[in-house]
């Protein structure tokens, strides 16, 4: 029997909005080390996040062509040659979540979101 794929949230989007909201949030969080968000995005964007840190420290050729696809050649520069290269020895957990509390007009669990050094 077939079961249904119930892998990742759904973040009330369409699959196409949800794919360009975590491709958004994994370019600041690359370029700016931090973010603040909800606590279910961020959830769904760490996984993300530590993929791509996991290819771009592997350096290559295959990896970077399928980073580029969904990242800018900006962000995928300062992925390859800064942030890539903190993380040789550490075997995953590449982000942190901190969490702030909740957001006063939505009651939404807020958090920030930041690369590990």
């Amino acid at each position: 029997m077939r079961k249904r794929n119930n892998k990742g949230r759904i973040l009330s989007r369409p699959k196409s909005q949800r794919k360009a909201l975590l491709k958004s949030l994994t370019t600041s969080l690359f370029l700016h080390g931090k973010i603040k968000t909800t606590e279910a995005k961020a959830k769904e964007l760490r996984s993300m996040a530590d993929r791509f840190i996991t290819r771009a420290k592997l350096n290559k050729m295959s990896d970077t062509r399928i980073l580029s696809e969904t990242l800018s050649l900006k962000v995928l520069k300062k992925l390859t040659n800064e942030i890539a290269p903190q993380y040789g020895s550490r075997q995953g957990g590449y982000t942190r979540i901190i969490r702030l509390g909740q957001r006063k007009s939505d009651g939404a669990k807020m958090v920030i979101i930041e690369l590990v050094n």
